[in-house]
């Protein structure tokens, strides 16, 4: 059982109902990047050129959002509020010390449309990294993670 069918099974039994993408919501979503996220993130998810390298002001670029990156390596909640209340709040609620660039987009985008970007960032992922960030996803419903 892949840890994505685990997850919709434990979500069913513990009265979460699991979120499933549409190929709709993939192709919105995939409009809504490159509107809102391209800029910083690429067009191809591919990141900012040396984004592992610190600026003048200490915050690292805008990582890749592909296999490439680590934004795969988080839960489906922590990405949502990263996107929706911006990285420093987030990381400021989790008591982590680090400079995030990342804005918060609450007041540009609707819950339903940070949820279709997601959606699209995830769909481009191989399968064995689509099955690592659900088993984050279960961990992080289970408090285990974010």
């Amino acid at each position: 059982m892949s840890a994505r069918s685990l997850l919709a099974l434990l979500s069913v039994l513990i009265g979460i109902t699991p979120q499933i993408s549409t190929a709709g919501d993939i192709t919105a979503g995939r409009e809504l990047y490159l509107d809102f996220c391209a800029a910083c993130h690429g067009a191809k998810l591919e990141g900012a050129p040396d984004w592992q390298t610190p600026g003048p002001d200490g915050r690292l670029p805008a990582p890749p959002h592909d296999e490439t990156g680590h934004t795969w390596h988080h839960g489906d909640r922590f990405l949502f509020d990263y996107v929706k209340k911006g990285g420093q709040a987030v990381l400021d609620d989790l008591g982590v010390r680090y400079n995030s660039g990342m804005p918060p987009f609450d007041d540009v985008l609707s819950d339903a449309e940070i949820e279709a970007i997601l959606s699209y960032i995830t769909s481009t992922w191989p399968q064995r990294i689509r099955d690592f960030q659900a088993a984050r996803t279960a961990q992080e419903q289970a408090g285990q993670a974010r």
